[in-house]
């Protein structure tokens, strides 16, 4: 007698497709809970910023930001890129399987493979970004005292970080003949940047991050659009840089981003950071690069106070300086429109959010660290 064939009972059935899309939509939503917890206890447990920017960023900055960091490319730009791309396929994906299987299923399963998408970037963004904005701020470290200054204070410094700019423009074009950089040159900017950056941390012990080569952005024109000299990438910690832009700025801007891997995110501190660190360098074009932005800054705020006198001192600069000033305008001009107002507004409201209320002007307080430096000195 033949045996009645029946089918085994243990073997596997395949996770039901709604078991499949209701896990997505609670991963997706832990995330989000996640991140939201992060962002309350930064913004209303004293310290906790301060002990997370100590304590958790590092290591996040030396298992993320070093692995990325062994690509000689920005991975967070080919990341955008393959991003964009993925999501358009995987919406073509749905829609060619939905006409065939059923449109609404396809579409829901697409919703929650977005949202567990922009989830996951949204808790990568707040534990490797987001919580930093609510440590302590670097001027305490230097116990400086930044208050309101007078005129006659910030003119002094104009006048100081002229000669200063002057010395260090002198000095390349003894070497030189001009204050435009060899391809040699600019091509080791980043590497520059990095060890300047590491020489830096030895006189303040709160920039101890172990930093990545900063990197050129291969389409920096994305950057150039959007009024942006560098970003920095929360979701590979990577410190990125336009490389389009005219070279003086550089290594000041490949400072600043570092500085973000040191938990300080604020920009009027970044730039703090990458003017100390360029002017303390062996290089001497990072030098003429962290006097040059020290200058600038310091005398479009003299402008606002004493126009005349900022004009003035402007224009005593030694002609290749000013050369480079220009060229430097220029460049920016070009892509003035409503893409740059865009993006300014978008930056302004995105600083604003993280507790910056001043937004994009923010960046020109480095002004007052300025003064308390030297006023220190």
């Amino acid at each position: 007698m033949n045996k009645e064939h029946t089918p085994e009972t243990n073997a596997k059935s395949p996770i039901p497709k709604k078991k499949s899309q209701g896990r997505k939509w609670k991963a997706g939503i832990g995330l989000l809970m996640a991140a939201f917890l992060l962002q309350i206890l930064a913004r209303r447990l004293s310290g906790f910023g301060q002990w997370y920017a100590v304590t958790v960023y590092p290591i996040l900055v030396r298992v993320i930001g070093g692995m990325f960091g062994l690509f000689p490319f920005s991975v967070a730009e080919l990341g955008l890129y393959a991003f964009l791309v993925g999501i358009v396929l995987l919406g073509i994906f749905r829609i060619q399987k939905g006409l065939k299987c059923g449109l609404a299923g396809e579409l829901k399963k697409l919703a929650s493979e977005v949202f567990l998408i922009l989830s996951f970037l949204a808790f990568s963004y707040t534990a490797n970004c987001g919580v930093n904005y609510y440590r302590q701020p670097f001027s305490a470290y230097l116990d400086l005292e930044v208050r309101d200054s007078s005129a006659d204070e910030l003119e002094e410094l104009c006048i100081l970080l002229k000669e200063r700019l002057e010395e260090s423009a002198g000095e390349l074009l003894a070497e030189w003949g001009t204050l435009v950089p060899s391809h040699k040159v600019q091509r080791g900017f980043a590497r520059q940047a990095r060890a300047d950056m590491k020489k830096l941390k030895g006189d303040y012990s709160c920039l101890s991050a172990a930093y990545p080569v900063p990197k050129p952005v291969l389409v920096s024109e994305i950057l150039s659009v959007q009024s942006l000299s560098g970003i920095y990438a929360p979701f590979t910690i990577e410190a990125n840089y336009n490389q389009d832009m005219t070279a003086y700025n550089i290594p000041h801007t490949a400072c600043h981003e570092l500085s973000h891997l040191s938990g300080f995110m604020r920009e009027e501190e970044a730039n703090f950071i990458g003017y100390l660190a360029c002017v303390g360098s062996d290089s001497l074009y990072s030098r003429y690069s962290g006097y040059a932005a020290g200058f600038l800054y310091v005398n479009n705020a003299l402008f606002r106070q004493r126009p005349g006198e900022a004009l003035k001192l402007y224009g005593e600069l030694p002609k290749e300086v000013l050369a480079d000033f220009r060229e430097n305008s220029r460049f920016w001009k070009r892509y003035e429109g409503r893409i740059a107002e865009a993006s300014t507004k978008i930056n302004d409201t995105y600083l604003k959010a993280n507790s910056q209320a001043d937004g994009v002007k923010s960046y020109g307080q480095v002004v007052d660290l300025l003064l308390a430096y030297y006023r220190e000195r």
